[in-house]
């Protein structure tokens, strides 16, 4: 059976759900900091009968995960969910957790994240946020860059299998893997972000290089004012075949979730999601550069698809532009507008 431990459990809510409705656990360890909040984890657990399998604990979440990893028995799940930021917590985890094992970690610190306070941000992820109309998923990619980048510490990776932005916060799962081969090209994994603070342009310059026959060209930032932001994760944030087992299960049990929904919804944007066209563009952030009119997303993404480009909407923000087609491209169709 599978190992879960809810790190910051608080009253114990998720670790009783992971019980009751989770099977093949052998163990929920449902931790928390304060004396009053097992005690609350405890009257639960006892209360909705899942005693044999959610143990309640009161100690340092980092001190456990590092115990954990200290008599080889590591989790096989670790939820993280802080209020604020996950970042003390990073480097335990990615230790404590099982070759190939499931990482979920939560951010509510959007303010920092969001470009708010790019200092803090560094200080906490090692990236500099920055304040463009991309900044929910600039902050995603910014807490798996820190979790690729502590996890590579100690020769393992970072695999994502779901990154959502909702609402007042980012929630990211992952898989742990160890490897020193795949540890070695994570640099190109990673890249900097050029953000023009004039027009909103945005240009992604990768750290390293991954060798192939014909090397890729680079482009260099269109606009003379830039702000220089990350290192930021540039690969796909979604495992499209997780994420379509997760639909067919949601298809699959209709009536068992209140959000069945929301969830849905947010899922079907997520398939359809370009996974190798990092950031967005904003129709209001267009238009109002050029001071026009917003043009319908029906009409953009016609544009560009009738010029050979690829386009797609992102789950994190309603009325974004995802496309491969150059900046110099996507400027000559809002002047045509």
């Amino acid at each position: 059976g599978l190992r879960v431990l809810e790190a910051l459990a608080a009253s114990g809510l998720r670790s009783i759900r992971f019980a009751k409705e989770v099977p093949g656990l052998r163990l929920v360890v449902a931790n928390d900091f304060s004396a009053r909040a097992v005690d609350l984890i405890a009257r639960n657990v006892a209360f909705n009968g899942v005693g044999a399998l959610v143990a309640p604990r009161m100690a340092d979440a980092r001190m456990v995960m590092y115990q954990s990893k200290a008599d080889r028995e590591p989790f096989d799940v670790i939820d993280l969910d802080p209020y604020g930021s996950p970042a003390p917590f990073l480097d335990a985890a990615v230790q404590a957790v099982s070759e190939g094992g499931l990482l979920c970690v939560t951010c509510t610190d959007m303010g920092v994240m969001a470009g708010n306070s790019a200092e803090t941000c560094y200080s906490k992820y090692g990236a500099v946020s920055l304040k463009g109309k991309f900044c929910h998923e600039m902050a995603l990619r910014i807490i798996l860059h820190s979790l690729d980048s502590r996890a590579n510490c100690y020769q393992r990776f970072v695999v994502p299998l779901l990154s959502v932005s909702a609402d007042f916060y980012v929630r990211v799962f992952v898989r742990v893997f160890t490897g020193q081969a795949k540890v070695k090209a994570s640099a190109s994994k990673q890249a900097l972000v050029y953000h023009c603070v004039g027009c909103g342009t945005h240009h992604l310059q990768r750290l390293g290089k991954v060798t192939t026959l014909t090397p890729p060209a680079l482009t260099p930032p269109l606009c003379p004012r830039p702000q220089l932001g990350g290192p930021v994760w540039a690969e796909p944030l979604h495992d499209p075949a997780f994420v379509g087992r997760v639909l067919a299960a949601l298809e699959g049990s209709p009536g068992r979730f209140q959000t069945q929904e929301r969830m849905r919804g947010v899922l079907s944007v997520v398939t359809e999601e370009l996974g190798d066209v990092p950031l967005y563009y904003t129709l209001d952030g267009l238009s109002s550069t050029i001071h026009s009119n917003t043009p319908s997303l029906l009409q953009i993404r016609s544009a560009l698809l009738h010029a050979g480009f690829r386009v797609s909407l992102s789950h994190a923000c309603k009325n974004a532009v995802k496309t491969d087609a150059p900046p110099a491209v996507l400027w000559d169709i809002m002047r045509c507008w």
